[in-house]
């Protein structure tokens, strides 16, 4: 290489041997790897199963809590109310489920996280809500 040759001429010359071009290969691929991994979402297998897991496990017990406050709500009075924001926020959950309102008919064990969920909803409640009774609709028709 001459020092008369400019970049161009340089860059034009220039012939990588097969050894760096297998580093330049490797680099880029474990590159390419670590950003895919840490800001690029990519998952393993093992980690996108466990995350589908505890999804299923949220919503179960999301719909098992919203369950409980409609049974709370129908058949607890202010009094358990009151009674339930005057508990410590580590004895609410069992408050719940010593009611009966996170039991789910069909299913033998309470749902894990369902009461704690209940317990929290309840007490962001400023009260319970009115509950009125819409009248019957007739089906027959006059005829």
């Amino acid at each position: 290489m001459s020092q008369t040759e400019n970049l161009s001429q340089r860059w034009e010359n220039y012939s990588p041997s097969k050894t760096l071009w297998f580093w330049s290969l490797m680099g880029a691929a474990i590159v390419t790897m670590l950003v895919g991994f840490t800001v690029g979402g990519w998952t393993t297998g093992g980690s996108a199963a466990v995350m589908a897991e505890k999804a299923a496990r949220d919503a179960r017990a999301q719909l098992a809590a919203s369950i409980c406050v409609e049974k709370f709500v129908t058949t607890a009075g202010a009094d358990k109310l009151t009674a339930l924001k005057e508990a410590s926020q580590w004895q609410r959950d069992n408050f719940v489920e010593e009611g009966g309102w996170t039991q789910l008919i069909g299913i033998e064990k309470a749902v894990p996280g369902a009461a704690d969920l209940c317990a929290t909803e309840l007490v962001a409640l400023d009260s319970l809500p009115v509950r009125t009774v819409a009248p019957a609709v007739s089906t027959t028709t006059d005829g």
